[in-house]
């Protein structure tokens, strides 16, 4: 199969990489060229831009296409319909936060309603519009792949090469040890999907052609917080000691849900953080390695790391010690 990766030099764009080459398939790549290129020889790599500069994809054919890099419509439209004679199969990488307002509905599926700008014109991607323009990407590709492209709606990716830190903070947080500020209630329930999982049932669906729309996310039990910081420290074997803090504390004290403090949201926000249905992807083929190797894998990473790299999640060493000092001196 020859595949075509819109993106490919980042997080999960390196793992599609991999799998795909893995599998006996020929890859391209699709970028602007503005990363290290840390891509096997094997690839073939065109350079452009997907706003206003795709002439390295004329005159080429694909057998599938994974878009890992879509976040403005007219852009995404613009290369869906270029390749819809070019390419056979489209998957495009959604998101769950296509929600309408999403968290606050318990085990949603793909049936639930998106949600919209009020200028569809917008095209800054922040907090507020991501959701919504991710999902006028998809209806782009639907448009442009009637009846043969694929909607994958992840929740928070995971593994090596993540460059956000939303869950790297944790496996290294756990493995420094110590006494550790723990947001929310040990059972609140978490999901996350390990890239490299993701990346392999892209491919597979590349393989067949298995057109819809899917929720991806994972494990394929409930996963709570407790359970997984403690997989966390046996992997790391580490002494660390958790402090459970309330919401209300966490709140009270301004701290950020979800990046400030990584896989933490309000409980009073609703229900829907922690128990996505993903009953559709697990159908077609989706499947999860176990916590404990995306741990140790996540953290190996880490380690090839510079210690003093700056991240964009988590909590600063300081302010986990001063909010523990505070949450002591209240209880």
């Amino acid at each position: 199969m020859r595949v075509l990766i819109l993106g490919g030099t980042k997080f999960l764009g390196r793992h599609l990489v991999d799998s795909a080459l893995g599998r006996g398939h020929q890859v391209t790549t699709f970028t602007r060229g503005t990363h290290d290129d840390v891509l096997p020889s094997a690839v073939e790599r065109l350079t452009g831009d997907r706003d206003g500069d795709m002439n390295a994809l004329a005159g080429q054919s694909w057998d599938a296409v994974i878009d890992t890099s879509g976040y403005i419509p007219r852009v995404v439209g613009a290369s869906a319909r270029l390749l819809a004679e070019q390419a056979g199969f489209y998957i495009f990488v959604s998101s769950i936060s296509v929600y309408k307002d999403w968290p606050g509905v318990s085990a949603i599926d793909e049936s639930y309603a998106v949600s919209t700008l009020e200028d569809p014109s917008v095209e800054e991607v922040n907090g507020e519009t991501y959701g919504p323009l991710k999902a006028l990407c998809e209806r782009e590709v639907k448009a442009a792949f009637a009846g043969r492209c694929a909607i994958v709606r992840p929740g928070l990716i995971v593994g090596p090469y993540d460059p956000t830190n939303r869950f790297t903070y944790w496996p290294d947080r756990v493995a420094r040890g110590g006494e550790i500020l723990a947001p929310g209630r040990p059972e609140s329930l978490t999901q996350i999907i390990d890239a490299r999982d993701l990346a392999d049932w892209l491919v597979t669906l590349a393989e067949r052609h298995t057109a819809g729309i899917f929720n991806a996310t994972g494990p394929d039990h409930p996963l709570t917080m407790v359970s997984a910081l403690e997989t966390m420290r046996g992997v790391s074997g580490s002494e660390a000691r958790f402090t459970w803090v309330s919401d209300e504390f966490l709140e009270r004290n301004e701290v950020g849900a979800w990046m400030e403090a990584p896989l933490w949201i309000p409980e009073k926000e609703g229900p829907g953080i922690g128990d996505v249905n993903c009953g559709r992807a697990l159908a077609a083929g989706l499947t999860f390695r176990p916590l404990s190797e995306t741990v140790r894998d996540t953290l190996a990473w880490r380690k090839t790391l510079p210690t003093d790299a700056e991240w964009p999640a988590g909590l600063k060493p300081d302010r986990e010690a001063e909010l523990l000092a505070l949450w002591h001196s209240e209880h």
